[in-house]
């Protein structure tokens, strides 16, 4: 029997007014953690990967921002949970952030299907990305989405070495346009390897 998926539920969804008086102390505490979870790579490119604590807190924000009520719930869980890891897997939101835009326009015209060729390397496995299907980020014309949600599945043999202290991991992207790598740190790694047992 699998078990059950890990996922906030409305539940867990705190009222407005008591997210109001923590929201401070608590993205500031997200501050350090997502230090551990973004990664650079390349000029212009970076990814934040995500679990159940960075969306329990997106969907507060988004809550508590857009002040849609019990209405806006729904929405926001469908929105995020499938960003929730598994347990066998590691999902990160890919941001190709470039400030200014005409030269934002040029550059994303030329990385069409970038979410296809993000790889995590280590211990000699490859572990490719496979992109959320929602819908297609990249026109026929081959621009790309400035943002896209990217899923890494891994087998158990993986994982037990994604796991080990010390493996050195690598993630790269090799579009014809933006072959850049980035090596993790051991910080990272290890916050990225508690996503398996959460």
């Amino acid at each position: 029997m699998s078990p059950a998926p890990r996922q906030i539920t409305p539940a867990d969804i705190m009222p407005m007014a008591d997210y109001g008086r923590v929201r401070r102390d608590h993205r500031k505490k997200l501050v350090e953690v997502k230090k551990k979870r973004r990664v650079h790579i390349g000029p212009h490119v970076s990814l934040y990967f995500e679990n159940y604590d960075t969306m329990w807190a997106q969907v507060h924000e988004m809550l508590f921002i857009e002040r849609g009520g019990d209405e806006q719930v729904e929405g926001e869980l469908s929105a995020y949970n499938p960003l929730i890891p598994q347990g066998n897997e590691l999902v990160a939101t890919m941001m190709i952030e470039i400030d200014e835009e005409r030269p934002r326009r040029r550059i994303l015209a030329t990385l069409g299907h970038v979410e296809d060729t993000i790889e995590l390397r280590f211990a000699g496995q490859i572990v490719k990305a496979v992109p959320e299907d929602d819908l297609d980020r990249t026109t026929p014309e081959g621009k790309t989405s400035s943002v896209h949600f990217l899923h890494f599945t891994f087998t158990p043999e993986q994982k037990k070495a994604f796991e080990t202290a010390g493996t050195e991991v690598m993630l790269a992207i090799t579009h014809h346009n933006y072959r850049h790598m980035a090596l993790l740190s051991e910080d990272s790694r290890a916050a990225l390897a508690s996503d398996f047992s959460s």
